[in-house]
């Protein structure tokens, strides 16, 4: 089977695109208007970007109408954001705030997401999340126009916040207790406890 993606409506290419490119991590992001009214939305087109600077990018489409999402103006507004990670203790929380609230309503709030103050920018962070890293905004690229189109948000990390549950003896992340899910197509998600390791070659 081969896909011609250049014939594909958005929302079909979309669809292939999101059932194939598994597993994504997911950035849980929190943000802040210019009127203080927090808020707070998964990402799964996530990933490091760069290690000097330190950086980090997640992806906000637009909606089927062509409209931002609430993080993305947020960050337009006040550029600092928070990536919190998503473990499996976190997943329903997570996906109810997926949901599509009036601009301005909280999802912290809406959904008793506790939170805990950051050191360096004023957005909130999830104070369950086993890492949260602090960003200051770097720039914003816009790919495509209207519905489904993106706004790609980099981001310099400033800090991390890294919980003590999940370290192991050597004051590193132990990958057994980070326990992190990733976003497969559709309604799968995948859970990151069956691991395996391959010695990189030399």
């Amino acid at each position: 089977m081969t896909l011609d993606f250049t014939t594909l409506s958005p929302r079909d290419a979309y669809n292939w695109m999101i059932n194939a490119i598994t597993p994504r991590p997911i950035a849980w992001v929190s943000t802040i208007s210019a009127a203080g009214q927090t808020n707070l939305a998964p990402f799964s087109f996530f990933q490091g970007a760069c290690a000097n600077p330190p950086t980090l990018l997640f992806i906000g489409a637009n909606d089927r109408h062509g409209k931002k999402k609430d993080s993305v103006v947020n960050v337009e507004q006040v550029p600092e954001f928070v990536v919190n990670l998503v473990p499996f203790a976190l997943a329903e929380s997570m996906n109810q705030t997926a949901a599509p609230l009036p601009h301005g309503e909280s999802e912290f709030e809406k959904f008793n997401i506790a939170t805990t103050p950051s050191l360096n920018v004023r957005p909130p962070r999830v104070a369950a999340a086993p890492v949260a890293f602090e960003c200051k905004l770097d720039r914003i690229v816009h790919i495509g126009e209207g519905p489904l189109a993106s706004n790609v948000v980099f981001g310099t990390i400033i800090c991390a916040h890294i919980s003590e549950s999940v370290l192991g003896a050597d004051g590193t992340i132990d990958q057994h207790k980070l326990d992190t899910i990733g976003r497969m197509g559709g309604d799968y998600y995948t859970r990151t406890t069956e691991l395996f390791t391959i010695a990189r070659p030399r």
